[in-house]
């Protein structure tokens, strides 16, 4: 094992060990970050942000002290930004709300944590300071707060997924609608087609049967004919 990650792993045991001495503290941390979002396991820093700083506005922070609220303008963004392109930089936790994020790093050659604030992978704000405790209550905070900033946004996207469910049920209702009516002009088409023909066939009915009683009238008299005629032939020759 190489002095380096031999100096990570000494560093990395004081800070379990000093987050362990402050018990009390770190279980009420835990209570308040709880729901706050998803937390990435420690790791590399290829998840963090880039090295562009956000333009949007400073958000207060009850957590800072007016020294740690200066930090930012005292160049630990521009520092961080430097640091992270090496592979000194341990992330210990990273949470995402939104496009909102908060990563917890640590600086083992110096023992020094950085906490910082970004969103949409941009740098905002970022606190540094050797106290491993107050860097757990800086992140907490900084969580609290990406919960807060992606409340808006969140809500944004759920009520655009609904515009595009609804106007897909639309859609799919207004073709249903268009079939059944195609299939009721269908309807009202034959309908029409099949009373036609039942008047056309009752018309022809009717004429059959004037014809029948008119044929059958010529049949009893051509029969009545035959008979006379019948007659008139046999008359004069002797009986059988």
């Amino acid at each position: 094992m190489d002095r380096k990650s031999r100096l990570r792993q000494i560093a990395f045991a004081a800070f379990v060990a000093l987050g362990a001495a402050q018990g009390v503290n770190a279980q009420a941390l835990q209570a308040s970050g709880a729901n706050a979002g998803v937390v990435s396991q420690p790791g590399t820093t290829t998840a963090l942000p880039s090295t562009s700083i956000s333009q949007a506005g400073q958000t207060d922070t009850s957590a800072l002290t007016p020294d740690e609220s200066k930090q930012s303008a005292a160049g630990n963004v521009a520092e961080l930004q430097q640091m992270i392109r090496g592979s000194d930089l341990s992330e210990l936790r990273t949470t995402y709300n939104g496009s909102y994020g908060a990563s917890l790093l640590f600086y083992g050659k110096e023992m020094t944590f950085y906490v910082a604030l970004f969103q949409q992978k941009n740098f905002w704000r970022v606190i540094k300071t050797d106290d491993a405790t107050r860097a757990e209550l800086i992140y907490k905070d900084f969580v609290r707060q990406t919960v807060q900033l992606s409340e808006v946004e969140i809500r944004r996207t759920q009520l655009e997924a609904q515009k595009v469910f609804t106007q897909r049920m639309i859609a799919l209702s207004q073709d249903r609608a268009n079939r059944l009516q195609a299939d009721i002009d269908v309807a009202r088409q034959q309908q029409s087609i099949v009373a036609s023909q039942q008047q056309q066939t009752r018309a022809e009915a009717t004429a059959l049967a004037q014809q029948k009683t008119v044929a059958q009238d010529q049949l009893r008299a051509a029969q009545r004919q035959v008979r006379e005629l019948q007659r008139e032939l046999e008359t004069g020759l002797p009986p059988h």
